[in-house]
């Protein structure tokens, strides 16, 4: 390994500078590369494709959330996925390698790639992905980073030409970068071998992502680059909106938010919008969502109903498509700064919140949209305090320097997260099941629980659907108990499923029992009452309230008829990747996949597939797109006569069919 120097190696070819950097660094490789958007796939590839043909080298890799592009199974999805994947990502982008075959477990014995997040589910049956997975809180992995003897960091890259040279941003990833060289610096421990790969799409922010030429060793500038991994946008269905529509409520004007991502956060973005757009019909919904009035009297108490006017401030480890929403709608606009001295003027209300030098939004990576990406290009031209891309240690924590300032700028924090399930006494599985197998990982989840605990009007939120579905049949998310935990009952806060709001922040047992029934879809609630009697844990003489009762998916969704109908819950909220004939396929084969499992819907699809009908107006495009239109064979017309089914028994057909 050798000491940071002024970059003396430049390359345009990634083959070869794989090579150089074997050369210097031998047969033994022990990589880190960041998280997401920030991992230089082209450059990976090449050191995997030489360790994998020479039995005498090996390659450990460190590192998470590794983005390949979905591998569709055979039948029905890879009709519908393939060509859209085609069109998405495009042809040139270029895929890790090593996760594909991760992912297949064919990795070869002279490698090994460890994980501390992984994307949901994804990795679920790989054997050699769970082994090697890593459990650790975001903010620990620096740390432990150090104690693994990485001799190479590789990391896309943005880059500036300069009157005095080249300057660099970390852009996407300045999370574990930083603070994982600076733990390097501080045990005495040799520098690795720094390697920027400069992409030119990537947006160049400025600030604490930004460095000097200094800080890399060798730097890569390949002649094309493959576009950016960009999410595709997810369709939104009315359990996520009832989610979004209660949590919402809780948001207080002035405060501070933390989302993820993934379709319950886009319902709580777009909710937010609508509080602050159409403020009346918003309320509307919430009164008839709330039977319990549990999300009306926590919003008295630290939310709110009102538009808002001092505005929001953004600090939260992943930044995400929904803060650009809020930020176009002038709801994410309250600035922080960096002084004790103007925070508190600011907190004071001494210090327009317009006034330059502050920033709105903080985070430790990025990773979304196309949109995004251009957003932010554009945001920091426009505005280049706007945005604070940072180490994660100055996101996800209080401690250090920075605490008493961090204190002051996330004043009525609301960190707001997923959960896959819950328990009645509080804790939330998040991240595995209870055969120890890895869905994804904790990533900064405890971290923000932990920390609203410690802010003085900090809320720690966990959203979670109450039911899921699993081979035909509805199962509870809220268990009794269960074999696994992320988030333990002692850090238990608040709750929310689309039947309300559970706050068990300093409740006893059976008053948090209590309050998750009462956000228990109806089919379940007697059964888990039941349980929680038996265990001792509720009086024995406890009944569920009446309107515990109407806890069911039929009056969820005539609570949230006249929204629908108003148009202000789109499938879509923020546009939509996929075309309107995919739109409207995605419909009918989500009905398909779903007929398909119970006996009464096999036979509802055997009978349509016996009356096939004439096509109409509206259908031709649907079945020319999955390759239906000139079916041959039996297997061909059987799938043409069932999507037909489909998209009939949904009345999913073109606008003007209708």
């Amino acid at each position: 390994m050798i000491a940071a120097m002024p970059i003396s190696h430049r390359h345009t070819d990634a083959e070869l500078c794989a090579l150089d950097i074997m050369a210097r660094l031998g047969s033994t490789l022990r990589i880190a590369a960041p998280l997401g958007l920030g991992k230089p796939h082209g450059l990976l590839n090449a050191l995997y494709r030489l360790t994998a043909a020479d039995t005498s080298c090996s390659m450990r890799l460190y590192t998470a959330l590794s983005l390949a592009r979905p591998r569709p199974a055979s039948g029905w999805e890879a009709r519908f996925l393939q060509p859209f994947l085609d069109r998405h990502f495009g042809e040139d982008y270029e895929d890790p390698l090593y996760a594909l075959d991760q992912a297949r477990d064919a990795l070869p014995g002279n490698v090994a790639v460890h994980e501390f997040y992984m994307q949901s589910g994804a990795l679920l049956h790989a054997d050699s992905a769970q082994r090697d997975y890593i459990s650790q809180n975001y903010t620990h992995v620096a740390r432990d980073l150090v104690e693994q003897e990485i001799n190479l960091l590789v990391q896309l890259v943005a880059r500036r030409d300069t009157p005095d040279g080249p300057r660099y941003s970390l852009s996407c990833n300045p999370d574990l970068t930083l603070d994982f060289l600076d733990r390097v610096k501080a045990s005495g421990k040799t520098r690795p071998l720094c390697v920027a790969v400069v992409h030119p799409q990537l947006p160049y922010l400025g600030g604490d992502a930004e460095v000097g030429a200094d800080f890399f060793d060798v730097e890569l500038v390949p002649p094309q680059s493959p576009r950016l991994f960009a999410v595709p946008r997810a369709p939104v269905d009315v359990i996520e909106y009832a989610i979004g529509l209660h949590a919402s409520a809780l948001v207080k004007d002035d405060g501070c938010l933390q989302i993820g991502i993934g379709a319950l956060s886009d319902a709580l973005v777009k909710a937010l919008l609508l509080r602050q757009q159409e403020n009346v019909p918003w309320r509307r919904a919430l009164v008839a969502l709330d039977a319990s009035r549990g999300t009306h009297k926590l919003a008295a108490r630290g939310g709110g109903l009102a538009p808002f006017v001092k505005g929001l401030y953004g600090a939260s480890e992943m930044v995400m498509d929904g803060f650009m929403q809020l930020a176009r709608a002038g709801i994410l606009k309250r600035r922080a700064w960096d002084t004790l001295a103007l925070e508190r003027a600011a907190a004071e209300g001494r210090l327009d919140a317009n006034t330059p030098g502050g920033h709105y939004l903080r985070g430790a990576f990025f990773l979304g949209s196309r949109e995004l990406y251009e957003w932010l290009h554009a945001t920091e031209a426009k505005d280049p305090d706007a945005i604070d891309m940072c180490r994660v240690s100055n996101v996800n924590q209080l401690y250090g320097d920075h605490q008493a300032l961090a204190t002051l700028q996330r004043r009525g924090a609301r960190f707001f997260n997923t959960s896959m399930m819950a328990t009645l006494l509080g804790s939330a599985i998040s991240d595995g099941l209870d055969d120890g197998h890895v869905v994804s990982g904790v990533g900064g989840q405890y971290n923000f629980v932990a920390m609203a605990h410690e802010l003085p009007e900090g809320r720690s939120i966990l959203m979670l659907r109450s039911t899921r579905t699993v081979r035909g049949a509805v199962q509870s998310n809220i268990r009794w108990n269960y074999g696994h935990t992320t988030i333990p009952r002692h850090l238990r806060d608040i709750f929310i499923t689309e039947y309300g709001v559970a706050d068990l922040r300093g409740k006893t047992d059976s008053e948090c029992i209590e309050a998750m029934l009462a956000i228990t879809d109806a089919r379940f609630i007697d059964a888990l009452c039941a349980e929680a009697k038996a265990n001792g844990k509720l009086a024995a003489d406890f009944q569920p309230p009446a309107n515990w009762r109407r806890n069911t998916p039929e009056q969820l969704r005539e609570a949230l008829t006249p929204l629908i109908r108003k148009g202000s819950l789109p499938r879509f909220p923020f546009g939509s990747d996929f075309t309107d004939v995919e739109q409207r396929l995605l419909v009918a084969l989500g009905w398909l996949k779903e007929a398909s499992v119970g006996l009464r819907g096999k036979f509802e699809l055997l009978r349509a597939a016996l009356r096939p009908g004439e096509v109409v107006d509206g259908e031709d495009e649907a079945l020319q797109r999955m390759g239906l239109a000139d079916a041959h064979g039996f297997k061909d017309r059987l799938q043409r006569r069932l999507l037909l089914a489909a998209l009939r028994r949904n009345g999913v057909v073109a606008p003007a069919a209708k």
